[in-house]
C-alpha cells in the first residue's frame, strides 16, 4: 500500500476516518467500513485496490438519525492487510483522537480528500456561499488540514475543540473554499461521486459586488521557493522566510514531488 499512489493515499485517509479495525484471539480480526448504500461504488473501488479476499454486504436498520438506514459494509479479514494498515497508522479499536497523518511519504491532497469525504462536507451554505469543512476529534488531523490550507491559500486558522462535543470544526468559505476544493477534487480523482460533483459546482460562484474579502492570501514566490530549496530544511528556511515550519515542510514536499513547478532559476 504505497501512499505515494493517489488512490491508496485517498483510501487510507478514508479508512482512518471512517473505518474500524478490530482484533480477537489467535490473530483473528477484521477491517470494516460502513457507509450509505448510495456510496457503495466507493467500496467496490476499495475492493479492487485490495489484493486480498473481502466482501461487501448491505443492510437496513434503525439509527439515531433515521428510522430506516440503508447502508453498505465492506469487510476485510486478512491478517497481512490488517497489519499493513495498522503499521501505517490505523489503530485497533477506538481511534478518533489518536489518528494522525502517516509517518511515511504520502500524497497529501489525496489523503486529505479521503479524510474529508469520510468526515467532512463540501458544498454551499444556506446563504449560497461555497464551503469546505471537516469535523474531527484528532488534533493531528485538524492541524494538518490547517497547515495544508494555509500553505495553499494563505488563509490562517486556529483550531480549538468546541465545548459541546469536544471536536474540532474547521470551516473554509468563499474563495478559500473554492481554491481548496479545486486542489483536492481534481478531474479523475478517486472520491465520493456526490462530493466530487459538489466540489466542481463551487467553481461557479463569484463574490458579490461590494462584499469585502476577509483575508489576503500570501502566495509563494519564486524567490521564496529558491530560498526554501537552498536551505533544504523547513526548520532553517522558516526563520528566513517568516513562515511556519509546517508551511515550509509542505511546500518543500510539493516542490520535490512535482505538485508545483520548480522555480526557473533553480
Amino acid at each position: 500500500m504505497d501512499l505515494k499512489v493517489p488512490e491508496y493515499a485517498y483510501m487510507f485517509g478514508f479508512l482512518q476516518a471512517d473505518g474500524h479495525l478490530s482484533q480477537q484471539s489467535r490473530q483473528r480480526g477484521r477491517l470494516t467500513v460502513e457507509i450509505s448504500a448510495r456510496d457503495i461504488d466507493l467500496l467496490r473501488q476499495f475492493q479492487k485496490l485490495t489484493p486480498y479476499n473481502s466482501r461487501i454486504t448491505e443492510r437496513t436498520r434503525s439509527t439515531n438519525f433515521a428510522e430506516t438506514a440503508h447502508s453498505a459494509v465492506w469487510t476485510l479479514c486478512s491478517l497481512e492487510a490488517r497489519t499493513t494498515l495498522n503499521e501505517l497508522g490505523l489503530p485497533y479499536g477506538r481511534k478518533s483522537k489518536t489518528i494522525a497523518p502517516p509517518n511515511v511519504e504520502f500524497s497529501s491532497r489525496d489523503y486529505l480528500r479521503g479524510v474529508i469525504d469520510a468526515d467532512g462536507s463540501v458544498g454551499y451554505t444556506s446563504r449560497r456561499f461555497p464551503f469546505v469543512s471537516l469535523t474531527t476529534a484528532s488534533t493531528a488531523i485538524g492541524d494538518y488540514l490547517r497547515c495544508y490550507a494555509q500553505e495553499l491559500t494563505g488563509a490562517r486558522r486556529s483550531i480549538k475543540r468546541n465545548t459541546r462535543d469536544d471536536l474540532y470544526n474547521l470551516l473554509y468559505t468563499m474563495e478559500v473554499a473554492q481554491d481548496l476544493a479545486l486542489d483536492l477534487y481534481y478531474p479523475g480523482c478517486l472520491s465520493l461521486q456526490r462530493k466530487l460533483v459538489a466540489a466542481d459546482a463551487l467553481a461557479d460562484w463569484t463574490r458579490p459586488a461590494g462584499m469585502r474579502a476577509a483575508y489576503t492570501a500570501r502566495r509563494w514566490s519564486e524567490r521564496e521557493d529558491q530560498i526554501l530549496l537552498r536551505h533544504g530544511s523547513p526548520t532553517s528556511a522558516a526563520t528566513e522566510l517568516g513562515r511556519t515550519m509546517q508551511s515550509c515542510s509542505l511546500r518543500l514536499w510539493r516542490l520535490r514531488s512535482g505538485q508545483v513547478p520548480m522555480p526557473t532559476d533553480h
